[in-house]
């Protein structure tokens, strides 16, 4: 999993941050005080471990692409979901999740077939594309989010 190193302004200590939980406003570890952080545009990349609690806390909508690192049509879209995690910064956040890695997931949502995007608002799923859209599909989605 991707962290940050970010160091608190009000003591100095560094504090590593996961990407997965940049926007849930982390505090510092000693002084407990707020740490500002500027989300990343990138995808953040999610777990069967972690994936329930970021989708229930996040703030904002969240797309996610259940990929496989074997498939193409995965590998195909995977500049389209980075581009798009750049476009929608701080209106949408985009992640991802290996299936191969974390079956529990993609199990528990039925992916049958990847790439598979779901679409989460208020910690609930509001809709699902099966395959690789072509981007103005996507950005439809994303703006009727955010």
């Amino acid at each position: 999993m991707n962290s940050l190193i970010i160091t608190c302004p009000s003591c100095g200590t560094k504090n590593r941050i996961p990407t997965s939980k940049q926007h849930l406003s982390p505090k510092c570890g000693k002084c407990g005080k707020q740490i500002p952080v500027s989300p990343q545009a990138i995808p953040v990349e999610l777990g069967d471990a972690d994936f329930q609690t970021f989708i229930a806390k996040s703030s904002l909508p969240v797309m996610v692409d259940f990929y496989s690192p074997t498939c193409g049509p995965c590998k195909a879209i995977a500049p389209l979901i980075t581009k798009l995690s750049k476009d929608y910064l701080g209106k949408v956040i985009i992640a991802k999740i290996d299936t191969s890695s974390n079956p529990g997931t993609a199990m528990h949502y039925k992916i049958r077939g990847v790439p598979s995007l779901l679409f989460f608002k208020n910690g609930r799923m509001v809709d699902q594309i099966v395959g690789a859209p072509p981007e103005a599909q996507l950005r439809q989605k994303l703006n009727a989010m955010g």
